[in-house]
């Protein structure tokens, strides 16, 4: 697909851009209406593809916890079997808690671990159905609060009994920004994944104890730009991290229901190197 449908398709979702004018630029590029309505469906989520059933060898369900000033709720995800498990975040895009983060967390589970699905937009009483309106609710949320959010969700998988006291997060766009903010926070998270995330302040670097795994894709400009600071200064800092480009992909390459930038062989790659991490610290 031509890169500068993928660049615009980017800048909607995180400029963003109104639809009409999404579209109108879509038009343009595509050459007609037509064109763009066949090439839309490509760039826009599948949640069909999210609807696995649930594994039999899992439980779900829908839990709350003590917010900053607001109750949170989530879709928490764990094995069966009785027993501790290291709990770990997921932490979703910026539409909000969608079948495709709510996919992720099930994939967590599967791999052993209690796996929490955070509503960031709980603040709002949860995430709409409309995307466009859970990115303008996102860009609503009060920093310090959402960040006091997250922060109380580790508090609440730590009070359960199935937890075995270990904790990490996963983090995708959006929610790859706040894994690594998550990492300068906690002094207790043992280790933090960010996939095509933005980069905390180099100031903040030296705070983070958690073990870093840090995913990029080559043809993501956006959010690359910050990428020579933010090593420089994990180096500096003597912080364990792993930091890799994926070649030739896109932004969003993990999300399996946005067939125009999903890269399975990265997507793969990627994940077992998520899992690697989690199976050292939190096991």
């Amino acid at each position: 697909m031509d890169q500068r449908i993928i660049d615009l398709f980017d800048e909607y979702t995180h400029r963003p851009l109104r639809r009409e004018e999404f579209l109108s630029r879509l038009v343009k590029l595509t050459g007609t209406m037509a064109a763009a309505m066949t090439v839309l469906p490509l760039l826009e989520s599948n949640y069909a593809k999210a609807a696995e059933p649930l594994s039999g060898d899992l439980v779900e369900e829908t839990i709350s916890y003590p917010g900053e000033g607001v109750t949170m709720k989530g879709y928490l995800v764990r094995p069966k079997a009785a027993g501790k498990y290291g709990a770990v975040v997921v932490i979703h895009e910026n539409r909000g808690l969608t079948p495709h983060i709510k996919d992720v967390t099930r994939r967590v589970a599967e791999a052993g671990y209690l796996a929490l699905g955070v509503d960031a937009l709980s603040v709002f009483g949860g995430t709409p159905e409309n995307e466009d309106e859970g990115r303008t609710l996102i860009g609503k949320l009060d920093a310090a609060q959402n960040l006091q959010n997250y922060l109380k969700a580790f508090t609440y998988l730590k009070s359960r009994p199935d937890c075995n006291g270990k904790t990490g997060c996963v983090g995708f766009c959006w929610g790859g920004a706040m894994a690594n903010q998550l990492a300068v926070n906690d002094a207790d998270l043992d280790a933090a994944v960010a996939y095509y995330g933005r980069q905390p302040a180099a100031a903040d670097v030296p705070k983070i104890k958690a073990r870093l795994l840090l995913h990029y894709a080559e043809m993501d400009e956006r959010v690359n730009e910050g990428i020579p600071a933010y090593e420089a200064a994990l180096k500096a800092a003597g912080t364990k991290y792993q930091l890799f480009i994926y070649p030739g992909v896109q932004h969003a390459f993990n999300n399996d229901t946005s067939p125009a930038r999903y890269n399975e062989a990265a997507a793969k790659l990627a994940w077992g190197r998520t899992l690697q991490l989690f199976s050292e610290t939190l096991r």
